[in-house]
């Protein structure tokens, strides 16, 4: 089977599942494992670079608002990749491609490739879509033990923090202009034993305006901007501690948005255990200085 994925959270399914060596065309972003920078790249950023988040955010509206790819899907590469399956998304169209200009894409080049798409809202629908997967690509097996031993962590997690209290945590999946957690990322507060709050559980992500984000009864702040790793979250965290942006007094930590948080893979687990290390400690240990740092 020759394996395309549009999705960075899907080529980690992929990887995971074994399966790595059929996997032919991924995006620009994929960039875990490492051995996936080995492939074909076939979608890219339509976005220029060097774009600050407020000016990312803009250039993001405008395209929207006209109708505008986000994405550019590169039909030649695709076309000589001769894919059996390829794995997309239906839920965002600011994460990757849309599905139907894959469609598009694949009947233009007479391409017969199934189509499966990949939209997970919830920490339990992230496990079920690595069964998804699994399922087409015949290792169903390895695809439910693989997703019984994420969940047995969460089950671990549970167990430790139980009667543990839980204090108010504000994510912010972007830092300019603020944008609230949404899907599965609130599930995450919650399996790291804190209760998110200006939170849409399942829901997309929304702007917030800075007067309720600084006044929010939050004891803790994560920066997980979507498409940043730790030292990208960590500088505009500061950002946000030095315009007096976020809650006083409370603690503001950044973490590996991409790594743990905002890709929908196995890795969401650990996302899970990285709330818990900044919250309780004392029970499940700090989380790794390479995942998530304090900066007040």
């Amino acid at each position: 089977m020759r394996i395309v994925s549009l999705l960075p959270s899907a080529t980690e399914i992929v990887f995971a599942l074994g399966r790595g060596e059929d996997l032919v065309g991924v995006t620009f972003e994929c960039d875990y494992p490492p051995a996936a920078r080995t492939r074909r790249v076939v979608s890219t950023s339509a976005l220029p670079e060097g774009l600050t988040p407020a000016e990312i955010d803009a250039v993001v509206t405008q395209r929207i608002a006209a109708g505008e790819d986000l994405y550019h899907l590169d039909r030649d590469a695709l076309a000589g990749l001769d894919a059996d399956l390829v794995l997309t998304q239906d839920l965002c169209a600011v994460c990757a491609v849309d599905v139907s200009e894959v469609d598009d894409a694949l009947a233009y080049l007479g391409c017969h490739a199934d189509v499966v798409t990949l939209d997970p809202r919830s920490l339990g629908e992230v496990l079920a879509s690595i069964v998804t997967v699994g399922d087409c690509l015949g290792v169903g097996g390895a695809a439910r033990a693989l997703a019984d031993s994420l969940q047995s962590r969460l089950d671990a997690l549970d167990a430790m923090l139980d009667g543990a209290p839980r204090p108010p945590v504000l994510v912010l999946e972007w830092t300019d202009p603020a944008f609230s957690a949404g899907h599965w990322v609130p599930d995450l507060v919650t399996a790291g034993g804190g209760t998110a709050v200006l939170a849409d559980p399942g829901r997309d992500s929304r702007r917030l305006d800075w007067d309720v984000v600084a006044t929010t009864p939050a004891d803790v702040v994560i920066a997980a901007p979507c498409g940043y790793h730790l030292d990208a979250s960590a500088d505009l965290a500061a950002a946000l501690l030095e315009g007096d942006a976020v809650p006083e007094g409370a603690a503001v930590w950044s973490v590996d948005a991409d790594g743990y948080f905002v890709r929908p893979g196995p890795r969401v687990v650990g996302g899970a255990e990285i709330v818990a290390g900044i919250l309780h400690p004392e029970l499940v240990g700090a989380p790794d200085p390479l995942t998530a740092r304090r900066l007040r």
